[in-house]
């Protein structure tokens, strides 16, 4: 009827064997998609967005070291690649100083021993703490290769208003 499963999904295989459809290799008990997860994904976060903060806040061009080729900053809808694109418009912002007053920050481990990171804050702009403005971030942390260090794959920042 209409509502039947397409052609080869129910099937049996022709030899008896599992039924079409299903991914060539099985997850094995215990594996994780993940791959190798950082047990301290969430003190590691934490601990990334203070000093993130603290060097925008204050120092914003040494921030450069936490970017790479790879790295990808979507700031307010507008997409930069790449360390140097991505500095540009953090260093030309619009603003004399700003403070980050991170509210909550949330962590997940990723894939690959990455760390996803949300937060969300207040943003005090040229002083002005009485009306701060609100904001959303979102990283991805990735190790370095020797394992010593993170940078940021993915950077999506959003003023949330209303």
């Amino acid at each position: 009827g209409p509502l039947s499963a397409p052609r080869g999904e129910e099937e049996a295989h022709p030899r008896g064997g599992e039924r079409r459809g299903r991914p060539a290799t099985m997850m094995q008990p215990g594996q994780s998609i993940l791959g190798s997860v950082n047990p301290q994904f969430n003190d590691i976060g934490k601990a990334f967005v203070d000093h993130y903060y603290k060097i925008f806040d204050s120092t914003r061009a040494q921030l450069s070291s936490l970017y790479q080729g790879e790295s990808m900053l979507t700031f307010e809808g507008e997409q930069f690649q790449g360390m140097q694109n991505i500095m540009q418009k953090l260093t030309t912002l619009n603003f004399q100083t700003v403070q980050h007053i991170p509210k909550t920050v949330d962590c997940h481990p990723g894939i690959n021993g990455a760390i996803v990171v949300f937060v969300t804050g207040q943003l005090a702009v040229d002083g002005n703490v009485t009306t701060p403005l609100m904001f959303s971030q979102t990283f991805t942390l990735v190790p370095t290769a020797d394992k010593s260090n993170w940078w940021i794959l993915n950077d999506i920042f959003r003023l949330n208003y209303g």
